[in-house]
C-alpha cells in the first residue's frame, strides 16, 4: 500500500538535494506523468529529472520492495511509494512507467505492465539473455507498449556526430572503433553511426588480463596505490555491406580516469576521430575541423555551468533542450528520453527506441562475450523483432 506522505514543494525539495530548478515553458499538456518500478542508483536518475524539471516531468509513484526503502524515497524524492506494480497502478494514472530494476526482473515487471495496457520505458537490457529476449518479444513485442532506456547515442557529443554523418561529413559511413562504455551501451552507439539494422553480424572477440590501477570506481576514490589484474574484451564486428567495428572495453572503464574514451569513425570522405573530422574538401584540399563545445559557468562567465550547443563549421549541429537545468551529458541523454518517450505517448512523437532496438543491442552484445569467452567466431542470426 501506499506510504503516508505529504510531498514537499518542488523548489524545497531541490534546494534539499542542492540542486536549482529551472524556468521551462510547460507543454500544453502539462508535464510528462511516470512512475518508476525500482528505487536503486539507475533509477534515481529520472526521479532527478523530475526535481529539476517539474515544469517537464513528474513523478506519480516508485515501486520499492519494502516499506523501510519507501520511506527513504519518500523522504529524499517526495514521492508517494508502493510495494507492488497492482498498488502503483490502481492509485495514480501514470502515462508510462520507467522500469529500472535487476535483468532478471525486467521482463516479468514489463509483462505486467504491458498486460494493463501501460507504455513501458524498460532500462536496458530489456531482459537478461538471449532466450529471455526472445520471449519477451513473443510475449509483448506486437503491443508496440515497450521502449528501451538505451541513452547512449543521445548524449550530446554522439548525438552531434551522428548529425555530422548524417550530413555526409565524411561520407558513406564505413567502420566505428568505440573504446568507451561497454556491452549493449556500446553497440547502441555503433549501430546507430553505421546506420546498422537487423542483419546477422558475424564478431570475433578475445579476452586479455593486464595490470591497470584502479583509483575510482562508483563509490568514489578507491586509494589503490597497486595495479590489479584488469581484463579487456577486443572484438572485431562484421555488421556486413562492408561495415565493421572494433569493440574495446577495459574493466571499470567508465569510472576509472586512467582510461579515458575513444571514438573512431571512418568513411569513404574522411574520419571523424573523437571530436575532430578530417574530410575532402575538393580537388587538391582536405581540411580538419573541430566539433566545439560552447559551455556556459567558465571563467568570468556568470550565466551557470550548462551545456548550450555543439557546432561544426559555424553551424549548430546540437542544442541542449534543457539548458537552464545544468544537466551532466549522462543527465541530458536521460531527460531526452523521457522527453521523447512522454511525446510518443502523446501521438506527438516517434518511438524513441523500440524493444526491437535495444533487444538486437543486447543480442550482439552477448555474442561479444561468448566469443570473447570461448575464443570461436560468433554469428548473429536474423530475430523475430527484426520485423
Amino acid at each position: 500500500m501506499s506510504d503516508d506522505a505529504t510531498p514537499d514543494a518542488t523548489s524545497e525539495r531541490a534546494a534539499a538535494l542542492g540542486l536549482t530548478s529551472p524556468a521551462a515553458e510547460e507543454g500544453a499538456a502539462g508535464p510528462v506523468r511516470f512512475a518508476v518500478v525500482g528505487s536503486g542508483w539507475r533509477a534515481e536518475f529520472f526521479l532527478r529529472m523530475a526535481v529539476l524539471m517539474p515544469e517537464r516531468f513528474a513523478v506519480v509513484g516508485v515501486v520499492s520492495r519494502t516499506a523501510e526503502r519507501g520511506a527513504e524515497v519518500t523522504a529524499r524524492w517526495g514521492t508517494p511509494t508502493f510495494r507492488t506494480v497492482g498498488e502503483l497502478l490502481a492509485a495514480t494514472d501514470p502515462e508510462l512507467v520507467v522500469v529500472s530494476v535487476p535483468w532478471d526482473v525486467t521482463p516479468v515487471v514489463t509483462r505486467e505492465l504491458v498486460e494493463a495496457g501501460t507504455p513501458v520505458l524498460a532500462e536496458t537490457p530489456p531482459a537478461p539473455d538471449a532466450a529471455g529476449l526472445r520471449t519477451l518479444w513473443e510475449q509483448v513485442g506486437a503491443s508496440g507498449l515497450v521502449q528501451v532506456a538505451e541513452h547512449s547515442p543521445v548524449m550530446p557529443a554522439h548525438a552531434a556526430r551522428h548529425r555530422l554523418l548524417q550530413d555526409g561529413a565524411i561520407g558513406q559511413v564505413t567502420s566505428v572503433q568505440i573504446s568507451s562504455t561497454h556491452m549493449y551501451h556500446a553497440v547502441a552507439v555503433i549501430r546507430r553511426l553505421l546506420g546498422a539494422g537487423f542483419e546477422p553480424v558475424r564478431i570475433t572477440a578475445q579476452r586479455f588480463a593486464a595490470p591497470l590501477m584502479n583509483p575510482r570506481t562508483r563509490a568514489g576514490w578507491t586509494g589503490d596505490r597497486d595495479p590489479v589484474e584488469a581484463s579487456t574484451i577486443l572484438a572485431l564486428l562484421d555488421l556486413g555491406e562492408g561495415r565493421s567495428a572494433v569493440y574495446d572495453f577495459t574493466d571499470n572503464q567508465w569510472h576509472n580516469p586512467l582510461r579515458a574514451d575513444r571514438l573512431l569513425v571512418r568513411g569513404s570522405h574522411g574520419e571523424l576521430l573523437d571530436d575532430r573530422v578530417t574530410r575532402w574538401l575538393d580537388g587538391e584540399t582536405t581540411i580538419d575541423s573541430p566539433l566545439v563545445r560552447s559551455q556556459s559557468g567558465i571563467g568570468q562567465d556568470l550565466d551557470g555551468y550548462d551545456l548550450q550547443h555543439l557546432s561544426f563549421e559555424g553551424q549548430v549541429v546540437y542544442r541542449n533542450p534543457f539548458v537552464g537545468a545544468r544537466l551532466s551529458d549522462d543527465d541530458i541523454a536521460v531527460a531526452t528520453l523521457l522527453d521523447r518517450t512522454g511525446a510518443w505517448v502523446r501521438g506527438q512523437g516517434e518511438p524513441p527506441y523500440p524493444l526491437a532496438e535495444g533487444s538486437q543491442d543486447h543480442l550482439i552484445s552477448l555474442a561479444v562475450e561468448e566469443a570473447a569467452g570461448t575464443g570461436q567466431p560468433i554469428t548473429t542470426e536474423r530475430e523475430a523483432w527484426a520485423g
